[in-house]
């Protein structure tokens, strides 16, 4: 495509992808699907500009103010990735001295805003909770997330998956804490690959593979996964009882749940059973009230340890949102917390970084709920044997999960334990 016209399409995405009135993957993809004639080098530069944007937003609406035309060519025009003589020879000359005049701004000429590029309540919520590790912090959710997989432990052991990967050319290695998982490095294409055809791994971020863990399923057990979605833990659970017993995967969305099923024939399991449900307090729900030996609730969240992958999620969430959903969350943890049988486990967890989703949502359970005892999540890591265990949990104590992306590598994680008393 010729630079003046890739431009103008990128121009075009990016005017769609600033209305925020869907997902921003959402939204690139049915550009994608409207727009067949694209090929694949001209979709990666479409996709690279918008999310390069979405992750300092503020920096280039800023350095953009000093420029003419359109607001969303000249955002374009500075996050566009690649050759710099590409893009040159798609601009007048008064956007080339505009452009190499933003190329001398350095840090240090920029307000704080303009450095961390988040909103200013969640800049103040994420500072108050790691002080001096605040920049860290912020340079890591500007980066693009690492491709993880989990392996499926029916099918292959982790140290045969590495060797068959090496051998067809990838550059990956084992996670440090997930004894399933492996990390790729790049973003090589993994539809064609045949450990990826034959179910043998799934994508899936090593700190959503512990939540899976923290589970901790047993053969022949009645399990929950209370909120599964496209059912990337569910997966991950019924590995682990050795695909017996029986793994419900609750979710209000049957469009999710559909999603799940691909995965589902790949991997081999036959004791998972899919539920679309109208709402946490569905009556298919109560008939298994008490019944159930452990039960997963990875809540539907704002997504915000998720930044790495979904940077735009920074500029649909609010303080109004997330208050919105810590109320829901508390409702479902109630509902899911029914299921249980005396002696059953209950996981709570989300891919937020703030505590109105995480720490008060778990603190309240607990003082409302006093036939659930509050286990401690370093001791049950310990127990599974994953590498660093005090690390992985909250810095006052081990009680709860807190992983965090400039600490561990991972996407933001929360995770809370309890145990139903006899």
């Amino acid at each position: 495509m010729h630079p003046k016209a890739l431009l103008d399409e990128c121009s075009h995405l990016i005017e769609q992808v600033f209305k925020f009135d869907h997902p921003t993957d959402a939204v690139v993809a049915r550009h994608f699907r409207e727009n067949k004639s694209l090929g694949p080098r001209e979709r990666a530069t479409l996709s690279d500009t918008v999310y390069a944007i979405l992750r300092e937003r503020l920096k280039l609406e800023w350095l953009a103010r000093s420029g003419s035309g359109s607001k969303w060519r000249r955002l374009a025009i500075l996050a566009f990735p690649g050759d710099r003589d590409f893009l040159k020879s798609a601009l007048t000359e008064v956007e080339k001295s505009w452009w190499d005049a933003c190329l001398t701004v350095s840090d240090d000429q920029l307000m704080a805003p303009h450095r961390h590029n988040l909103p200013e309540w969640l800049a103040t919520a994420l500072r108050e909770q790691v002080g001096d590790e605040f920049d860290a912090l912020v340079a890591s959710l500007g980066q693009p997330a690492p491709l993880d997989l989990r392996v499926n432990v029916l099918k292959k052991k982790r140290e045969a998956l590495l060797a068959e990967l090496r051998e067809a050319g990838l550059k990956c290695e084992p996670t440090p804490y997930s004894p399933m998982g492996i990390r790729l490095q790049g973003k090589p294409s993994l539809a064609k690959l045949p450990a990826f055809v034959s179910g043998e791994v799934e994508v899936q971020d090593e700190g959503s593979q512990l939540l899976a863990l923290l589970l901790d399923a047993k053969r022949g057990e009645m399990v929950v996964d209370f909120c599964a979605g496209a059912g990337g833990k569910t997966l991950a659970i019924g590995a682990a009882m050795r695909n017996s017993g029986r793994l419900y995967a609750f979710d209000t969305s049957g469009h999710r749940l559909d999603a799940l099923k691909p995965r589902l024939a790949r991997s081999g399991l036959s004791n998972v059973h899919p539920v679309a449900i109208a709402h946490e307090r569905d009556d298919r729900i109560k008939r298994l009230a008490g019944k159930i030996d452990r039960v997963l609730v990875d809540a539907p969240c704002s997504g915000l340890g998720t930044l790495r992958r979904s940077p735009d999620l920074k500029w649909r969430q609010n303080p109004d949102t997330v208050a919105e959903l810590a109320r829901l969350q508390a409702a479902i943890l109630v509902s899911a917390a029914r299921l249980l049988k005396p002696g059953g486990r209950l996981v709570y967890a989300t891919c937020s970084l703030l505590p109105a989703e995480n720490e008060a949502v778990a603190d309240d359970f607990s003082l409302a709920h006093g036939n659930f005892e509050a286990l401690p999540v370093g001791g049950l890591l310990d127990a599974i044997n994953i590498p660093r265990a005090a690390s992985l949990c909250h810095s006052t104590g081990i009680r709860y999960l807190r992983m965090w992306p400039h600490q561990h590598a991972t996407d933001g994680f929360f995770a809370a334990v309890w145990q139903k008393k006899a």
